[in-house]
């Protein structure tokens, strides 16, 4: 697939199969360089699109983060046959490698059987650009089955962030099923990973109990937050700027999916004695070819809620930054959340967030300082703590001071050089192997 130039920079190397390579790197071998596989989600892809979301935005700000503390990083993604007009260019100091994997429209349940070829992909690069790697990160159970292989045959530590897990999601909420090939694949790479990144307590505590893990080898780093994207820019300001009315906003931001419980809000909005006063905002897209936002529509008709609840679709990233700070507060009813990025970027831009209680959430949100927990999953539960936000504005307001201070702590340049502390860790325990041995794959 051809990158826009307006972009990034991008020029043809010419490897088997004719992977693109994206970016314009020196090289060096005094500078340390690290390969991030993230099989299914290309960093380039604009969020909201198809599958693309939080694990997309995640690869492309640590690349960005882990380039700005001077490290090469090679980011290789499955070949696909899409990419957003308003996808932006990741940084000096990166290369997106779209890897010929299958077929570049095939379905997400299907690509599992490109693995191989997108780890010989890998290796073709990998010998075209003489690149030495230090540590090998992969991002998802697909890729962590990839990065396995590949991290093993040069020698590298292989680290793994899973972002969701198939077992906890199967325990989330009743009727989720996931292959049991997923589930034979995620307990080989707990295995064999020699450090597994959790982003909560809550992931590390089930990696251990559903999937036997090492504690010792799991390490706890939480999701960053672009503060200069996410920042407060005035409630008056951003609802002039998006053409809304003098209503109390409520936001949900995410994938429109059963997971993401936007029912439980629909049915919160029909509780709420403010009623008519009250707008709900769905800001997302689904991958069913709408049939859940169709569903949800038809619910907030029953309920006498289909002039209060605006479904608004995909969002640039650029753009988000001004919904989180148009509204009074933002809501998040997900069944399972790993980490919960629209909470962090919502707290980031100053606006309070009412969640479930799942996942990595707790870990963001401070319950009665940033924002409110709820450990129920039943309407009255969250209507009163929505209620109680959107009544008082001294509240509303310390509580959003408080949660763009807790985002503040949750900078990406501060989670890259935790994970870079960690990469030198997983090198050093590596240093038994010669630096011949570490890349002497085929």
């Amino acid at each position: 697939m051809t990158i826009p130039q307006d972009a990034l920079m991008s020029q043809d190397v010419p490897l088997p199969g004719d992977v693109p390579l994206a970016g314009d790197v020196p090289l060096s071998g005094d500078v340390p360089r690290v390969a991030l596989l993230a099989y299914h989600a290309c960093p380039l892809a604009a969020p909201g699109q198809g599958k693309s979301g939080g694990m997309n935005v995640y690869v492309r700000e640590l690349a960005r983060a882990l380039a700005g503390q001077g490290v090469i990083v090679d980011i290789f993604t499955r070949q696909h046959d899409t990419l957003g007009a308003d996808a932006p260019g990741i940084a000096p100091g990166v290369n997106v490698v779209h890897v010929p994997a299958g077929p570049p429209d095939a379905p997400l349940s299907a690509q599992s059987d490109y693995l191989a070829e997108f780890v010989a992909g890998i290796h073709a690069y990998r010998r075209q650009q003489d690149a030495q790697y230090s540590v090998v990160h992969s991002h998802y159970w697909l890729s962590a089955a990839a990065g396995g292989d590949f991290a093993e045959s040069i020698g590298a530590p292989h680290l793994v962030t899973f972002h969701t897990l198939s077992r906890i999601k199967m325990q989330s909420r009743s009727g989720e099923d996931e292959p049991a090939a997923r589930q034979r694949s995620e307990l080989d790479s707990v295995t064999r990973a020699d450090r597994i990144v959790a982003f909560s307590p809550h992931e590390r505590d089930a990696l251990v109990r559903l999937y036997g893990a090492d504690r010792s080898r799991i390490e706890l780093v939480p999701c960053g937050v672009d503060l200069s994207r996410f920042r407060p820019l005035g409630r008056a300001a951003a609802r002039s700027e998006l053409g809304l009315n003098g209503h109390k906003i409520m936001l949900c931001v995410g994938r429109i999916e059963a997971l993401k419980g936007v029912d439980l809000l629909i049915h919160t909005a029909a509780q709420m004695e403010s009623g008519d006063d009250v707008q709900v905002l769905v800001v997302g897209a689904g991958d069913d070819g709408g049939r859940e936002v169709t569903r949800l529509k038809h619910m907030a008709a029953e309920l006498d809620l289909g002039d209060s609840v605006e479904f608004v679709g995909r969002v640039p990233q650029e753009k988000l930054a001004w919904y989180y700070s148009a509204a009074d507060v933002c809501v998040v009813p997900s069944y399972y959340e790993s980490f919960g990025m629209a909470a962090l970027e919502s707290m980031a831009c100053g606006t309070p967030v009412v969640a479930a209680r799942v996942g990595g959430l707790p870990t963001i949100i401070q319950h009665g300082r940033t924002g409110y927990l709820k450990s129920w999953r039943c309407p009255e539960a969250f209507a009163n703590s929505l209620e109680m936000l959107m009544a008082n504005r001294s509240l509303r307001d310390s509580m959003g001071k408080a949660a763009r201070r807790r985002a503040e702590s949750l900078s990406w340049d501060g989670i890259a050089q935790r994970l870079l502390a960690l990469y030198q860790e997983a090198a050093d325990d590596a240093g038994h192997l010669s630096s011949g041995q570490r890349n002497a794959a085929p």
